[in-house]
């Protein structure tokens, strides 16, 4: 299977105030992250409120990622909710739509707390759309699976044909390379903390990852792994050193979800609020995070529209 180099976006969902979600930024939107070096989209995970979706919502937004990408823009759609049944049905859809993949993380309810339960889950998932690739999403602070993905690689090895690999987000940089280093390399081990792209380069072989954050900040991003590329490592250093300075401002204000969607407004790109029960930014909150994004140098140095 192909594996992914370079970056791809987990973009948010554009809302209406009234929480409906709005389609029409989309074009503007996948441009705009093609323009600053984003190899696709991860749709309808975490940052874009997946969970907080219905189908319909979810499968529209499929097709109008499918509609707006760019040629060669990967469109990788997450199915993963508390219903197999709706997964299986969000996968079939993603296929017919033409998507390049799928994903799904474990669902937060009921809690997966076996290696064999999650194994079982990711096969059912990947059955419904066998010509895709399917990647597990690892997010355990999301859905407390705290498991070793290792093991989970030698329990889908074999037994799940288009198991194509892990969208890793969690800290053990000691994990994420042994799942890389398994079978000498046969899954595609996708680094998911923009906060340790660097050192996630500098054990060797990391390709590709998917980021929240690539929503505001790609150009840096993808610039930590073309500096690391030409050998200019004092460069990748303070790339990595800045997108961590912006990291520490979101988490200031809920984190990327919250934080993350309304430097698109920001930006110049508006995609209105988060639903509830998340709780939006006021208007008090948002000049105060421009203000300590200023003193950071982050608008001379953000994504372009």
């Amino acid at each position: 299977m192909e594996k992914i180099k370079g970056l791809i976006d987990a973009p948010f969902t554009p809302m209406r105030p009234n929480g409906d979600v709005d389609t029409e930024p989309i074009p503007a939107y996948a441009a705009m992250l093609a323009k600053n070096g984003l190899k696709g989209v991860f749709i309808n995970g975490s940052s874009g409120e997946g969970y907080m979706l219905t189908a319909e919502e979810r499968m529209l937004l499929a097709e109008k990622w499918m509609e707006a990408a760019p040629a060669g823009f990967k469109v990788i759609v997450h199915v993963g909710s508390c219903c197999l049944r709706e997964s299986e049905r969000l996968a079939a859809h993603a296929a017919r739509i033409g998507a390049w993949g799928i994903g799904a993380m474990a669902p937060p309810f009921p809690k997966i707390g076996r290696v064999e339960e999650l194994a079982k889950y990711c096969e059912a998932i990947a059955a419904a759309a066998p010509t895709l690739p399917f990647y597990y999403y690892h997010i355990p602070a999301f859905n407390g699976a705290y498991l070793p993905m290792v093991e989970l690689l030698g329990a889908v090895d074999g037994r799940i044909p288009n198991f194509a690999g892990i969208k890793y987000t969690f800290e053990s940089l000691y994990e994420y390379n042994q799942c890389r280093l398994y079978g000498g390399g046969k899954f595609d081990m996708l680094h998911g903390q923009d906060e340790t792209i660097l050192p996630s380069l500098a054990q060797g072989g990391a390709e590709g990852g998917i980021g929240g954050t690539t929503n505001y900040n790609g150009r840096e991003l993808t610039g930590i792994i073309e500096a690391w590329k030409q050998g200019d490592i004092e460069t990748a250093r303070e790339r990595q050193n800045f997108s961590q300075a912006v990291i520490n401002v979101i988490c200031n204000y809920r984190g990327n979800i919250v934080g993350g969607k309304r430097i698109m407004k920001l930006i110049g790109l508006d995609l209105g609020p988060n639903r509830v029960p998340f709780r939006n930014l006021t208007d008090e909150e948002e000049r105060s995070m421009r203000a300590e994004l200023e003193a950071i140098g982050f608008f001379e140095r953000c994504n372009r529209l």
